[in-house]
This record gives structure tokens, sequence and C-alpha cells, in this order.
């Protein structure tokens, strides 16, 4: 039973958008009964643009798991609703994204982490437990890379990416400097992360940082980076967690001056794995999630 919520009968979920009853699934899928596959999801609204259902249902048919990865597209004053037909229907695991991320905490129990945060974007509805795997996301990438987390990292934003980017990176023992435009609103996150400290955009200094993420949209819908390029240096690993496009004018000018480049894909990529992996129990096949995640892009 999740948090405060009951499970009731619900008929109907949805095939990127398209609704359907859950036990068509199998003939939808062409294969598995609709007693024995396991079904997953995304939640959020809207959630058209997703690329979470390539990338698990990849995962799912190189590992012969017998699964689905589905989407959920509630009004969004109808989250405990649809969290009780997820319940009533036996799905296992959900990710949440906006505009639920939040709002979720109250339904679902969330991990340690994830009320550090304050967000949740993966559910176990086998345990109730809220995680938040875009941490995960943040560490596995810069791994992928061998980028060591140690030293100072600067963190441009401080909304939920730059949160999660923040306390991820602090708990690695990083010394963390979070930039925002608006500085108020980076020092209320730099109070609740240990070791971290707040400044404005106007302040950015990177001469003795080690790693840099970019948690803010900059750069998406256009050809702007959210440091210059004059600050960026040899000795420095970039995360841009903007994956459209997937060479950013920050990545192009990091990349320029030296410095480690890691794409946003990698971050999108992990935080599922991390997803998969708590889901499933088993090691996500990294290289099939990946290839089928790029080959979206």
């Amino acid at each position: 039973m999740l948090k405060g919520v009951d499970c009731v009968a619900v008929s109907t979920i949805c095939y990127r958008g398209m609704p359907f009853m859950i036990a068509s699934a199998n003939a939808y899928a062409g294969r598995g009964t609709a007693s024995t596959m396991d079904v997953y999801g995304l939640l959020g609204n809207p959630v058209g643009h997703s690329l979470s259902p390539p990338m698990h249902e990849a995962a799912y048919d190189a590992l012969g798991i017998d699964a689905r990865y589905v989407t959920f597209e509630p009004d969004p004053d109808d989250l405990e609703d649809a969290l009780r037909g997820a319940c009533a229907l036996g799905i296992r695991g959900l990710n949440v994204t906006i505009p639920f991320k939040e709002e979720v905490l109250s339904v679902v129990d969330p991990n340690p982490l994830a009320a550090r945060i304050g967000a949740v974007n993966t559910v176990d509805l086998v345990d109730n437990i809220g995680y938040n795997t875009d941490v995960a996301g943040v560490v596995r990438a810069f791994e992928h890379h061998d980028v060591t987390l140690s030293g100072t990292a600067a963190v441009i934003g401080a909304g939920g990416a730059g949160r999660a980017a923040s306390f991820a990176l602090a708990d690695q023992g990083m010394t963390v400097r979070i930039y925002n435009r608006t500085r108020a609103r980076a020092e209320t996150l730099a109070a609740e992360v240990p070791n971290a400290s707040a400044l404005g955009l106007d302040d950015v200094d990177l001469d003795d940082v080690d790693v840099l993420v970019n948690a803010t949209s900059v750069g998406m819908e256009s050809d702007e980076t959210p440091v210059p390029a004059e600050n960026l240096h040899d000795g420095l690993a970039v995360l841009d967690a903007v994956y459209r496009p997937i060479e950013t004018r920050l990545l192009t000018d990091a990349e320029e001056s030296g410095a480690v480049t890691v794409d946003g894909a990698w971050m999108l990529l992990f935080q599922g794995v991390e997803a998969f992996e708590r889901w499933t129990g088993r090691d996500a096949p990294v290289d099939e999630m990946n290839a089928a995640l790029r080959a979206e892009l």
C-alpha cells in the first residue's frame, strides 16, 4: 500500500499516450501473458518527448525480461489517483518527471537521499519506496569518463537538476559552489548541502575548480552557454545536463579548452540504469540502453 493510498480498480493505462487494457499489452508486445509480464512506466505531464521507453525496453530485450515500459500522462491534479491505479494494476515501478517529482513525496515513502533532495524520480511500487536516481546519474556519468570526484565542484543552477548535482558531488566529498542567476535561491540550496557556498552568475570563477555541471536549460534552444569560454581550462571535467542538442556550446568550448566533456545523455542514461537496477535487482545492459537512447537523439 502506498502512503495514504488504498488501491482501487482501474482498467486502463497508456502506451505513449494511447489508452489500452493492461491485459492487451501482451498482444501489442507480442510476448508474455497478462499474468507474467511486468509493467514499468513513466509518470508525468507531458511525457510524449520522453526517451525512457526505448531505453528501458532495450534493456528488457537484451536480458530477455518479459516486461513493458509505458507512459502515463494524468492531469496535474490527479497524481494520487494515478498511483492508486498503478498500485491496483500491479505495476512494479515508475519513473516520475515534471510536474510530479516534488508532489509524489507526499504519497510514497522517500529514501533518505530523496528526502534530503526534496524530489523523487523513481518509485519502487513493490516496496513503496521513492528514490532520486538523478544523483546516481551525475556520479556514474563522471565515473564512466574516468573523472575522479574530488576537490572543488561548480554547479550552475539551483533548480531540480542543480539540487541533485549539488548533493551528488557533496556526498562524494567535494566542496561545492552553487551559482545561480538569483543568488538567494543558491543560498537556500547551499544551506542544505554539506560544504557548499552560493554565488551569483556574475561571480563565476573556475580557476581552482575540478568539476563543472551545467544544471540549467541554457544551450537547449539557442547557441548560448552559461559559462564564458575564457573561464574553462584543461584539467576541468564538464557535464552539461542538456542533451538536446547533444553537443552544446558549453561542451564545444570545454573541449577546445582541453577539458573532459560529458554530454547530458550520459546523465539521462545512468539515472535510467539506476532505476532499472533498483526495480529488477539485475545489472543493467548499459551498452544496449545507451545505443537505444542515442538512436533517438
